[in-house]
């Protein structure tokens, strides 16, 4: 199972799991998709603080992250 920590930043995280770009982005992360983004803004945001700057329910997005099969750890 793969692993997710809410503090890594979204650049290590779609870096390690690149299936995640198309999850996050089902989910409402604007411009997750954009590898600028990811590269800039990602580098310096976790899951987190992603969650809290895009007015998204942590518990929500552990929970459907959980449905995919990733094990989410705080």
């Amino acid at each position: 199972m793969n692993e997710i920590d809410v503090n890594k930043t979204l650049y290590e995280l779609t870096v390690q799991y690149p299936e995640l770009i198309d999850i996050l982005a089902d989910l409402g992360f604007m411009g997750v998709k954009n590898p600028i983004v990811r590269k800039t803004l990602g580098k310096k945001t976790s899951l987190r603080e992603g969650c809290k700057k895009q007015g998204k329910n942590l518990d929500e997005v552990k929970a459907k992250l959980e449905k995919k099969g990733f094990k989410v750890l705080q």
